[in-house]
């Protein structure tokens, strides 16, 4: 091979692996930056995970364990060629001086960790950073407290004790598409549990109450909780239970029991109760 042509060719890889290098430095498919927070300039995400329900226990606090539960977001910074180069202490810095502005109380922080928790309207959020390799590349763990979908129904005891005490038992477990009052199939398991408790408590009539969050109007939500509440009778009176017992009433989103400003509360919020006549 000639000298020319070997320069060509060193001159044309040269230019492929820069092309590469430059493909490989920005955001994974599919990633983003969470809202609560944003990223340390220069930057990008070459990971990216989220799980609907998971645990973390973040190792910078002292004195005590923690331990948050909910919606995990698991995201992975590097810092891309060329960018200014900063220090692990400056990543944990910037980010426990962004969540103090937003109102979060620092649960612990050293030269290189910070974790903090955020909480609003009930629901809390923990954010947990740390940095690695001299500060190339940071961890961002983000947590939102939610409960977990009753995958599990309550059973029928459960629910009779509940009542026994509160006088109500709150059932998620009853599943409708957004804006319908259609009870979806996987509302089975639950629809069988309320039977049951209606079969071993003879003498106990319950309104039907359903709950929406705070999305769309109030005139909307009254009607489709409302609704939906009628279509829970409906169920229970095709599987025997006697309509003198049950009464439907839909409240829309005047009894909420979490947060309409995030999702954690507005999952909470979007329910239907048996409520001791």
């Amino acid at each position: 091979m000639s000298i020319r042509a070997l320069t060509i060719l060193v001159v044309f890889m040269a230019a492929v692996l820069g092309t590469t290098t430059a493909w490989a430095q920005v955001d994974v498919e599919g990633s983003h930056d969470h809202p609560l927070v944003t990223r340390m300039p220069g930057f990008y995400i070459d990971s990216y995970a989220v799980e609907e329900f998971a645990a973390f226990t973040p190792t910078v606090v002292s004195g005590k364990e923690v331990n948050w539960e909910g919606k995990k977001y698991s995201i992975s910074y590097s810092r891309k060629e060329g960018a200014p180069q900063v220090s692990m202490l400056q990543i944990s810095r910037n980010y426990e001086d962004a969540l103090k502005a937003a109102g979060a109380t620092i649960l612990g922080s050293d030269e290189r960790r910070v974790a903090a928790e955020l909480r609003k309207g009930g629901a809390m959020t923990g954010v947990y950073v740390e940095a690695f390799n001299e500060g190339n590349i940071y961890s961002l763990t983000i947590v939102e407290s939610q409960p977990m979908r009753q995958d599990v129904v309550a059973d029928a005891a459960a629910m009779s004790k509940d009542i026994s005490v509160t006088g109500k038992t709150i059932i998620y477990g009853i599943y409708f598409d957004t804006g319908s009052a259609a009870i979806k199939p996987e509302s089975e398991p639950s629809l069988v549990q309320m039977v049951k408790l209606l079969e071993n408590r003879p003498t106990l009539k319950v309104y039907v109450v359903g709950h929406t969050d705070n999305t769309g109007t109030l005139e909307i939500n009254l009607k489709l909780s409302a609704g939906r509440a009628d279509a829970v009778v409906k169920a229970l009176v095709g599987r025997g239970i006697a309509p003198s017992r049950l009464k439907a009433a839909g409240v829309a989103s005047y009894c909420p029991i979490g947060s309409n400003a995030n999702e954690q509360g507005r999952v909470q919020n979007r329910r239907v109760e048996l409520v001791e006549q």
